[in-house]
């Protein structure tokens, strides 16, 4: 039974920075590649960053390119979302996901930026 359980979520001026964790359990965390998603009201949900196994590599939605940065601390089996500048087009509630195979969600934290 996976879990993935998202927190850090908030309120947020524009401009200013969040740190999203995942704790996840029920799986062997440091043999899956991991990724963040978002959906915002009214819209479908969104892919967002993705990291590999090793968290050698990463890869990122061009809305976010040089503002997110996606971590992984497999000693304690959680997945991060280091979010700068953050703009109201981030607003969103924000998702962990286990990649395939065995993909799992996660019950999402909201994040909210705004003056």
């Amino acid at each position: 039974q996976v879990q993935l359980v998202e927190s850090g979520g908030g309120l947020v001026q524009p401009g200013g920075s969040l740190r999203l964790s995942c704790a996840t359990s029920g799986f062997s965390f440091s043999l899956s590649g991991m990724s963040w998603y978002r959906q915002a009201p009214g819209k479908e949900r969104k892919f967002v960053a993705t990291i590999s196994r090793s968290g050698a590599t990463a890869d990122y939605a061009d809305s976010v390119k040089g503002r997110f940065t996606i971590l992984r601390d497999n000693a304690k089996n959680t997945l991060y979302l280091q979010m700068h500048s953050l703009k109201p087009e981030d607003t969103a509630v924000y998702y962990c996901y286990k990649n395939l195979p065995n993909s799992s969600w996660g019950q999402g934290t909201q994040v909210s930026v705004s003056s």
